[in-house]
C-alpha cells in the first residue's frame, strides 16, 4: 500500500442503515434520517423486559408506546393532541438503542443519557414538536409509562401486585389493562395508525419531498 493511504486509527463507523434507505448518524442525529415507517418498524420487533415475559409474542416497545399514549389521555382527557403524540414517541429512541432496563441505563451513567437525548431531540424536530419536552408534560408521560409497566410486570413478567406497586406505584383510578401481547406487523401497523391519526389532530403535515435526497 502506498503511503499515505492507511490510516493507522480509522474512526469507527457511527452510522446505522435503515430499511427506508436513512444512514443516521448515532452520534450527531439529523431530522432529516429519521423516518417514522423505520421507527414503527424497529419498536415493534424491540421486546420490553429484554424478552422476560410470557405469551408467543414479546411485548413490543411499539405496543407499549400506543398504551402510554392511551394512560396520558385517560389521565388528562384534554391534554393537547401534540402531547399525545409526543407521548406515543416517548420511547422512539430505542428504535436505534434498544430497550434497556432502568437499572442498567442508571449503570451507563450520563453519557448514554446525553447519546439518548439527542436522538429524542431530534425525533421530536421530525415530527413538528418541540425539540425539549415541557417539564409538565414529560412528568405526565412518565407517570403513564410507570402506570403501563405495572400492568406489564404483573401480568408478563412475573411480578407480584405488592412488588410492581412498590417499583412502579399504583395505576391511575378507573384504568385498567387487560395485555395480550401482539405479533410484531401487528403492533408496527397500529404504532403507525396512531401516528398519522394523532399527526393530523396536531396539525402535523409531512413534507416528504424536503427530505428526499438526490
Amino acid at each position: 500500500m502506498r503511503k499515505g493511504l492507511r490510516r493507522t486509527n480509522p474512526s469507527p463507523r457511527a452510522w446505522q442503515r435503515m430499511l427506508s434507505g436513512r444512514r443516521l448518524d448515532l452520534l450527531d442525529p439529523s431530522p432529516m434520517d429519521i423516518e417514522i415507517e423505520d421507527i414503527a418498524h424497529g419498536l415493534a420487533r424491540v421486546a420490553r423486559w429484554n424478552g422476560q415475559t410470557i405469551g408467543e409474542h414479546a411485548f413490543s416497545v411499539a405496543q407499549h408506546s400506543v398504551v402510554v399514549e392511551e394512560i396520558v389521555a385517560h389521565i388528562q382527557p384534554d391534554v393537547e393532541p401534540r402531547w399525545r403524540l409526543a407521548a406515543l414517541l416517548h420511547d422512539a429512541s430505542e428504535y436505534v438503542i434498544g430497550d434497556m432496563i432502568s437499572p442498567f441505563k442508571a449503570a451507563l451513567g450520563y453519557d448514554y443519557k446525553l447519546f439518548e437525548e439527542r436522538l429524542e431531540n431530534a425525533i421530536h424536530v421530525r415530527f413538528g414538536l418541540p425539540a425539549k419536552t415541557p417539564t409538565a408534560i414529560k412528568t405526565l408521560i412518565k407517570r403513564a409509562d410507570r402506570a403501563c409497566a405495572f400492568f406489564e410486570a404483573t401480568q408478563l413478567a412475573g411480578f407480584e401486585p405488592a412488588e410492581s406497586l412498590e417499583i412502579f406505584g399504583a395505576p391511575p383510578a378507573g384504568y385498567t389493562l387487560t395485555i395480550r401481547p401482539q405479533a410484531p406487523f401487528d403492533a408496527q401497523a397500529h404504532y403507525l395508525r396512531r401516528f398519522e391519526l394523532l399527526s393530523e389532530a396536531a396539525g402535523y403535515v409531512r413534507h416528504d419531498q424536503a427530505f428526499d435526497t438526490e
